[in-house]
């Protein structure tokens, strides 16, 4: 008894069950145990990590990818905390030869069956005993884990290159290895193509991804959400913090939704190759929810346009079936979306620049809107993709090249006939980077030129102080492999302090996990770029965006986004708003 009671003495028990009960009895509250264990908690030993489970699982598209699940011993008791699943993200293009594609799904096969070995294993161990709230320590060990992985593969390809040059170097003792000079020669048809790549700059070299990287990514973003539960706050209040080293935010700014309408295929027998989506953007005077309301019913009418004529009901079957629905009391059900990409959105095609143009004109004011007005468009026309590196130029329709100063001028020409585009994305490649520069003293004033493909990935970003991307007003950023939380954090400081916008983009193979959004609104991303409205992985984003904005709004917490433009000179020029940027299109300048 005695040794109980020194115990229990030592640790302050009767004091606190003393201040406990005068505290409460006041109250007399309904659940009088309940309200004791609130009192204790307070006492109780912070939570801290004691498993990490990583296992694979199917993003949006059917592809491999990596869930990571949190544990945390909370007063005594092995608790599951949260969970995330990370996006897939393939640098294959949609054009590319059913070989390479292949050898892309075992490549992922591999890479997410290592990254669930690493976290099930080598993860789980480390950062056992770790408190979740404690993200920058977390993600200094995974960042030091991942350089250690990268130096072992590094060895392990020098010794693959050493065993391969002893094996040449015991070939080239043989006759037969006499005849090796003489296949060069055989190449003369090859001049002609190495002389035509010389006029534009070589691609750049794809970045390797290191297999089992999305461990790190997966772990780091995790732990966020942990710490997030934890601490009891959104997700998005947490990143603010850790951006703001601990100091509140009052108010925030919700990323405008770039939202992708159309996506045209590079594959299709259609003659258009320059424009991969169409992208809406809601106008800043509108609350999301508006903007999204307008942005599906442009979606409906888009859906009548492209509906083929053979297959659209006549007037009298339409009011006969509309008769019937009314009868029955029942609404007629909505149009199903017959054709649409894993980016959920509608897969069309066209045979000119100005055809997707013109028909969301006609889509916009067939429900009395205008467009540079009412809403705006992005082009994402993923130039990399179009490069013929034996003419040294854009295929932009079939049959049709420009090179990249040709480029320059016929979007300063788009722009000048089209001014309700705000945005370009990837109108270059990265490599040409004179071009963008041109192109941003050109336009920058009036839309911004953004880099997605054309970015350098966020691993290289950070190494680069100075940004190591071409002339652009903003960036795309996925969280994807490799990348953690403090990494998002760091680069979107350098990139405000440059007068950079930052757009959070998903990847290809999304997944139902909304994470991103938080991590937009967190870190005060200008846009979000999220696809379409349609496909579950999609449309949770966008659901959870609004209920976001409805948490802000009501606890008055929520700022108006405002817009502006760049001005790329050599003089420093005040930014413009996006009112005085855009002048009203001219209808009398349309074909």
């Amino acid at each position: 008894r005695q040794e109980a009671a020194e115990y229990y003495r030592g640790h302050r028990v009767p004091q606190r069950m003393e201040e406990a009960l005068n505290a409460l009895f006041p109250q007399r509250p309904a659940d009088l145990y309940g309200e004791l264990a609130n009192y204790f908690s307070k006492f109780s030993k912070a939570p801290v990590i004691c498993q990490v489970v990583g296992r694979k699982v199917l993003d949006g598209v059917g592809q491999p990818t990596l869930e990571v699940e949190i544990y945390c011993t909370v007063k005594n008791y092995e608790k599951r905390i949260c969970s995330t699943v990370m996006s897939s993200h393939s640098q294959i293009p949609e054009n590319a030869l059913p070989e390479t594609t292949e050898a892309d799904e075992k490549e992922r096969n591999y890479s997410v069956s290592t990254a669930v070995e690493w976290v099930n294993e080598s993860l789980n161990v480390m950062l056992r005993d770790l408190k979740p709230t404690d993200q920058c320590k977390v993600d200094k060990m995974l960042g030091e884990y991942f350089t250690k992985k990268v130096e072992e593969k590094k060895e392990i390809q020098k010794q693959e290159e050493e065993e391969e040059e002893a094996t040449l170097a015991l070939t080239s003792c043989t006759p037969s290895a006499t005849a090796l000079p003489g296949k060069k020669k055989a190449a003369k048809p090859g001049k002609k193509v190495s002389v035509a790549e010389r006029t534009i700059p070589p691609a750049e070299p794809v970045e390797s991804v290191l297999c089992g990287s999305l461990a790190i990514g997966g772990t780091s973003l995790a732990i966020a959400k942990a710490g997030a539960t934890i601490s009891r706050i959104p997700l998005y209040l947490h990143i603010a913090l850790l951006k703001c080293d601990q100091d509140s935010p009052k108010e925030f700014t919700l990323p405008l939704p770039m939202v992708t309408l159309l996506n045209y295929e590079k594959i299709s027998p259609a003659k258009l190759k320059l424009v991969k989506e169409v992208v809406l953007i809601p106008p800043v005077q509108l609350s999301l929810k508006q903007g999204i309301e307008r942005v599906l019913d442009i979606q409906k009418e888009m859906m009548r346009l492209l509906e083929p004529p053979d297959k659209m009901p006549s007037p009298e079957l339409a009011d006969s079936k509309k008769g019937r629905a009314h009868n029955r009391g029942k609404k007629a059900p909505p149009r199903a979306l017959k054709r649409v990409s894993h980016l959920g959105c509608l897969i069309t095609g066209c045979d000119n620049l100005e055809q997707p143009l013109l028909l969301m004109q006609t889509a916009c004011n067939n429900i009395g809107l205008e467009l540079g007005t009412d809403m705006y468009l992005a082009i994402n026309c993923a130039a990399h993709e179009l490069m013929d590196y034996v003419k040294g130029k854009y295929e932009i329709l079939t049959g049709m090249f420009k090179s990249p100063d040709e480029m320059v001028d016929m979007y300063v020409e788009l722009i000048n006939k089209f001014p309700f585009i705000i945005a370009l994305i990837d109108p270059l490649r990265k490599e040409d980077r004179q071009q963008w520069n041109n192109i941003c003293c050109a336009l920058g004033s009036k839309c911004y030129l953004i880099a997605e493909d054309a970015a350098t990935y966020i691993s290289k970003l950070k190494i680069d102080q100075n940004i190591n991307i071409p002339t652009c007003s903003g960036v795309v950023l996925k969280y994807i492999n490799q990348t953690t939380v403090s990494d998002l954090i760091e680069l979107t400081g350098l990139l405000d302090g440059q007068r950079h916008i930052t757009i959070l983009g998903s990847p290809d193979g999304e997944s139902s996990d909304d994470s991103l959004v938080d991590l937009a609104v967190g870190l005060g991303a200008r846009f979000i770029k999220l696809g379409g409205l349609s496909r579950g992985e999609r449309v949770t984003k966008y659901n959870r965006l609004l209920a976001i904005e409805e948490e802000l709004a009501k606890n008055r917490t929520l700022r108006k986004a405002n817009l502006e433009f760049i001005a790329f000179a050599e003089e420093p020029q005040p930014e413009k708003q996006l009112s005085d940027a855009l002048p009203p299109p001219k209808q009398d300048s349309l074909p």
